[in-house]
């Protein structure tokens, strides 16, 4: 099946759910068996072979079962994890591949909070973190260690956008014997497959674009048949549980993945080609741009670009960018963005890099660019900059 049939019928399962279209919400705790024998083949079932079946609550009930089936299929693994939230994802992908005393290298753009976990959680249980530049490609191999298991990437880059060569890094990681993770929230499994690039664990901040409502917090991780087996003892250890209600609002929105992303690329290329044209900015950074530096890695693993982007402005200071936040209409304040809403944040990222310095003016700012009209965008920015221009 292509990609957007894949997203109207994965994890559909007409048997299970009793010819309804949607698995409705199954709401458990507390699973009642007919017998001992029955409880056995349900603990046999559930816990070593791992299968979908009920068994308790906290393992998943259709309504989870639907949803990472249809991830799976959308990301081409063996499995989905589900995680309360996209960091748990991106923690839980890493707990399942690593042990004190073992070495991580993760890249130097990464998501903030993945950040702070691996240098402080993981560190205090004997954990080695390593930050590497993004732009190294196969020179990741220089830096991997004897212990070493696991590198984790994020391609575009958190608040930088810079294009990581997923093949070439997994190339070098597999021939040492380490997995990789990919933090592939920004594009989704509908751009990208990070897994048929050579990763072992594609994870996704659901909260994001599968949701797509700003309304429900979720994560995935889809691994291969060997990669996913550490993610799920981890999260099974930690004790790890999805609200049905919230794994349900997740797959209403992924069935509707494919349309909202074709928007948001369309209104974030327009409204990144006017950006490109203020004397104000000095660098849009979306890799779909021609003149992205990332454009090349971008266009031979990627298949679209989502509504995220950066803005780098010539010269700037605090005043002038909160001037232009602070009168905008279309463009609220807030974090997490791939919802529905066009949303601004600041971003003022050399203070979270270690490895490769961000040398760019700061603050300058990070635009998600939703399902508005975009000339109604772009007139809400330019009144932006104006204030901005004004504040210098």
């Amino acid at each position: 099946m292509k990609k957007d049939t894949q997203i109207v019928r994965g994890g559909l399962n007409n048997k299970r759910n009793a010819g309804v279209v949607n698995t409705p919400v199954v709401r458990a705790s507390t699973v009642i068996f007919d017998s001992v024998a029955a409880m056995h083949e349900a603990d046999d079932r559930a816990l070593k072979q791992r299968e979908k079946v009920l068994y308790y609550g906290r393992r998943g009930t259709p309504t989870h079962w639907t949803l990472q089936e249809a991830v799976t299929t959308l990301a081409g693994g063996a499995d989905t994890v589900l995680a309360p939230s996209g960091l748990a994802a991106c923690t839980f992908a890493i707990l399942g591949a690593v042990k004190a005393g073992d070495h991580i290298l993760v890249t130097d753009s990464v998501y903030g909070p993945t950040r702070n976990f691996c240098t402080g959680f993981l560190k205090s249980f004997g954990v080695e973190t390593t930050f590497y530049d993004p732009l190294i490609g196969a020179g990741v191999a220089g830096l991997l260690k004897p212990n070493t298991t696991l590198v984790f990437c994020e391609s575009p880059g958190s608040m930088t956008f810079e294009v990581q060569d997923i093949p070439a890094i997994a190339a070098a990681a597999h021939k040492h014997g380490a997995k990789v993770a990919v933090d592939n929230t920004w594009a989704s499994p509908v751009f990208c497959q990070p897994l048929a690039l050579g990763a072992d664990l594609s994870i996704e901040a659901g909260t994001k674009y599968i949701v797509g409502h700003s309304d429900a917090l979720i994560g995935t991780i889809t691994g291969t048949a060997e990669a996913i087996v550490g993610v799920q003892k981890a999260a099974g250890a930690i004790g790890s549980a999805v609200s049905p209600d919230d794994a349900y609002l997740a797959t209403r929105g992924l069935r509707t993945l494919g349309v909202r992303l074709a928007r948001h690329q369309e209104n974030a290329l327009k409204v990144a080609r006017w950006l490109q044209s203020r004397p104000e900015v000095g660098r849009v950074l979306y890799p779909a741009l021609p003149d992205d530096p990332g454009h090349a890695l971008w266009k031979r693993d990627f298949s679209g670009a989502s509504g995220l982007l950066g803005v780098v402005f010539k010269k700037t200071s605090e005043a002038a960018v909160a001037a232009l936040v602070d009168g905008l209409e279309l463009f609220p304040l807030g974090y997490s963005w791939g919802g529905f809403e066009s949303l601004v944040a600041l971003a003022s990222p050399s203070g979270g890099r270690t490895a490769k310095p961000w040398t760019a003016p700061e603050p300058g700012i990070r635009l998600h660019i939703g399902l508005e009209d975009p000339d109604d965008l772009i007139a809400d920015l330019d009144k932006g900059l104006s204030r901005f221009q004004m504040t210098l």
